[in-house]
């Protein structure tokens, strides 16, 4: 199946081609560095040990900064690389990768491509977040013997049994890595039943997550521009969500007419048909934009179009409803912890399926509140606006809950750590 799948992306170079060109229109590849999606190296490679990380996208990559920051500080020869697939996560490595860390785009799944990249770089370790499995990859670490670890693995029942389904490709290149490091109990035994060894469960890497940066002039003027207006996050959102944030506007417009709702969009390209979306449900609309638009006192709704704020936001606003748990696309949810960690009340609605443990753990600790409709989302963003106390109690058990599970950093870098290169005599002379 393997030599299949490598003569067919051979026979692909052309549509490969086209997808990324594609790709460029659309504004999903930096077209100044597209060669790196070939794998044509866009930077030269440190000299000394290099430990590569791969994180698929945004959420992944956040993941990724605090093992980094680990590594650096505990191996000062160290170098890392750091390999992501979208212009989004490429735009947050920019801004937070420390020293001794590089960011290239992941090369596409193309044999003479994935070649190009692995013989380049040639990493002493490769440390591979969550789930995103790529057959021609996998396959030139393991023919180059290169130490390998799954990082924050999770294996779904639904991914589980389409996996059981391709286990003839799945097999192999669960047998690349060296030990897999799973979030939970439940996804250890469903790599197990695939036949994976060495498995060893770790927590969810994302308890540990740096809190997301802000800067501190900006909410400084947030605050002067809002005053003392009622406020309210919708974080990381889909498409429907924005829709339902002015609904619920709507309803608690009649007890708070002074309230502002901000959204944060997943993908501030939507900016436009967010707009749109707000101005039909006659609503006055703020976008934020590049030059950092403030809120006005007529403004119903402040749309954050912007990359790499929310770690402004969740410090402005007493409570945050996590996006892509209400959204037509089917949900999956998104990380909850960045908002725990910096004092916001928790929300998140039913379709949380990709990290329902995550959600599930916290709900039980009264951590996050879990949301079933539109009528309940109201009532409980009534209930935390009006009620001073509860809201209080609501944010101190978020934070207990991320300061508690800080532990799982210890657990992953006890494992990784004997599969970290020392440096040659040559290098440390």
């Amino acid at each position: 199946m393997e030599r299949i799948y490598r003569t067919l992306m051979r026979a692909g170079t052309p549509a490969l081609r086209l997808l990324l060109a594609t790709r460029v229109k659309r504004g999903k590849e930096d077209p100044a560095r597209l060669n790196e999606r070939m794998g044509v190296a866009g930077h030269a490679r440190p000299d000394g040990a290099l430990v590569w990380f791969h994180a698929a996208s945004v959420g992944e990559a956040q993941s990724t900064l605090i093992l980094i920051t680990a590594l650096l500080d505990a191996h000062p020869d160290l170098n890392i690389l750091v390999t992501t697939g979208t212009v989004t996560s490429a735009e947050l490595m920019k801004n937070r990768l420390p020293p001794r860390a590089i960011h290239q785009f992941y090369p596409l799944d193309h044999p003479a491509w994935v070649d190009r990249f692995v013989d380049y770089w040639h990493p002493d370790l490769v440390l591979w977040m969550e789930s995103e499995l790529w057959p021609n990859m996998l396959g030139a670490i393991r023919a180059r013997h290169i130490p390998a670890v799954l990082v924050n693995a999770r294996l779904s029942p639904r991914s589980m049994r389409r996996w059981k389904r391709m286990r003839s490709v799945i097999t192999p290149m669960l047998s690349t890595f060296t030990t897999i490091l799973t979030q939970t109990d439940e996804h250890a035994a469903n790599y197990r039943a695939l036949g994976a060894t060495n498995i060893i469960t770790t927590d969810n890497l994302k308890f540990a997550s740096l809190p997301l940066p802000y800067n501190a002039t900006d909410l400084h003027a947030l605050k002067d521009a809002i005053g003392a207006r009622p406020v309210w996050l919708y974080a990381s959102t889909h498409d429907g969500e924005e829709g339902l944030a002015c609904t619920l506007h709507h309803k608690l417009f009649i007890d708070f007419p002074e309230l502002l709702t901000i959204i944060v969009p997943r993908h501030p390209e939507r900016r436009e048909v967010i707009a749109t979306t707000v101005r039909a449900e006659h609503l006055r609309v703020c976008l934020r934009g590049p030059n950092k638009a403030l809120p006005g006192m007529d403004d119903d709704i402040y749309v954050a179009d912007t990359l790499g704020e929310l770690g402004l936001f969740y410090r402005l606003a007493p409570i945050s409803c996590i996006g892509r748990s209400f959204s037509r696309d089917g949900g999956g949810g998104h990380n909850p912890v960045e908002a725990a960690q910096l004092g916001s009340a928790v929300l998140y609605g039913p379709l949380v399926q990709n990290q329902q443990a995550l959600y599930d753990e916290m709900r039980d600790y009264g951590a996050a509140i879990a949301l079933t409709d539109t009528d309940m989302f109201a009532s409980t963003l009534h209930d935390l606006l009006h009620n001073q106390s509860r809201l209080i109690e609501q944010q101190n058990r978020g934070q207990n809950f991320a300061r508690e599970k800080n532990a799982v950093l210890d657990r992953v870098m006890a494992a990784i750590t004997p599969l970290v290169p020392t440096p040659k005599k040559s290098d440390a002379a």
